[in-house]
């Protein structure tokens, strides 16, 4: 089968090839026929090293398709249903799970680099994994049976690809962390599909302004389209927050991942205000703040991962709010590529030219 391998960390493009082959099916697991794969930038995340992932991988993480076979021991799924991977899948038994916060477990991190493909390189068999634990660049994936969740049959696949990681994110980190109250001032920073997607989640939950913070100006614009009520340009940032009633904004969001932008995003809340953090950082980034000015303003810092909830229940809130026409998915796709162009779908969203590029694997 075709699937889009990167063989070592650092490299800018991936390796497309036809003699792949998805292993590991057995009891606990499924295998899956991918029907859209949209790119996010945490798959540029892992590639480039930010992001932990052993090489070699196959990229993707936000995909959408139909059980094709299901290992002894799955409940629950059947083949032919439709399904979203879930790249952090609650185990059900731990103490995080116990309490109702899935979203925090780490069991199946347990799995990162276990092999989810092999192919023959030069003689010599090559075992690859899917980035964490999916792969979504693939025509076909075997995943865990907790690494996959049903969806209804009516949503299209390259919607049910989006919800899969930055819809889900962004809106869950407006509505389930943030709890954003009606008529509040929400400032997001960075206009890519998850600040998008959190701009639609402040939307949704009644904010009355809806300020979006990028250096890309197509993005800003392509943001007024999605809810937000302006655009600025990140030099702006400081000036527009002193102008809101109360010296900054009640939420700030920070979209991008750097300890820069959550530092503006700090600058930008009022006194008692928040900053949420859902931009996914590198480990060595560091984020300074003084002891005085965090006891002083009583400002609060709220990382939110994977839409601060169990992931299921945010994925069944999305796909509500969808239904009922209040957010746009459809819009979100920016572009559209087979997976043998998954190069070009890269290059776009380096270039900021994307919102999000969904992959047809089997094309």
């Amino acid at each position: 089968m075709r699937a889009a391998v990167l063989h070592e960390t650092g490299q800018d493009t991936l390796d497309v090839r036809e003699d792949v082959t998805a292993v590991g099916f057995g009891p606990g697991t499924v295998r899956v026929r991918m029907r859209a794969a949209s790119l996010c930038h945490s798959d540029l995340s892992a590639m480039s090293g930010v992001l932990p992932q052993p090489a070699p991988f196959v990229p993707g993480h936000e995909g959408a398709g139909e059980v094709v076979e299901v290992g002894e021991g799955v409940a629950g799924l059947a083949p032919g249903d439709r399904v979203v991977l879930c790249w952090m899948a609650p185990c059900g038994r731990c103490a995080h799970c116990e309490r109702g916060r899935g979203h925090l477990c780490i069991a199946s991190l347990r799995r990162l680099g276990a092999p989810g493909f092999r192919f023959e390189d030069g003689g010599a068999v090559v075992e690859a994994s899917g980035f964490y634990g999916t792969g979504a660049f693939a025509e076909e994936v075997v995943v865990a049976a907790d690494a996959v969740i049903k969806v209804p049959a009516d949503l299209p696949y390259e919607a049910a690809a989006l919800i899969g990681c930055g819809v889900t994110t962004g809106v869950g980190a407006a509505v389930n962390t943030a709890r954003v109250e009606p008529g509040a001032s929400v400032a997001v920073i960075g206009a890519g599909g998850v600040g998008v997607a959190a701009v639609q989640g402040a939307r949704v939950c009644g904010a009355a302004r809806i300020t979006v913070v990028d250096p890309v100006v197509s993005r800003r614009e392509r943001a007024l389209a999605f809810g937000a009520t302006e655009a600025i340009a990140p030099e702006e940032l400081k000036a527009t927050a002193k102008s809101v009633s109360g010296g900054g904004f009640d939420y700030v969001f920070e979209a991008v991942g750097r300890a820069a932008t959550v530092r503006a995003g700090y600058d930008a809340a009022r006194r008692g205000g928040a900053v949420v953090v859902i931009g996914a950082g590198a480990q060595d980034d560091l984020a300074q703040f003084t002891m005085g000015e965090l006891f002083f303003n009583e400002k609060r810092l709220l990382p939110s991962l994977y839409g601060g909830a169990p992931v299921d229940r945010t994925i069944a809130l999305v796909v509500d709010l969808w239904r009922a026409g209040r957010i746009d998915l459809d819009g979100m796709i920016s572009h559209r590529v087979a997976l043998s162009d998954v190069n070009e779908a890269i290059a776009q969203m380096r270039s900021g030219e994307a919102l999000r590029t969904v992959v047809t694997p089997g094309l």
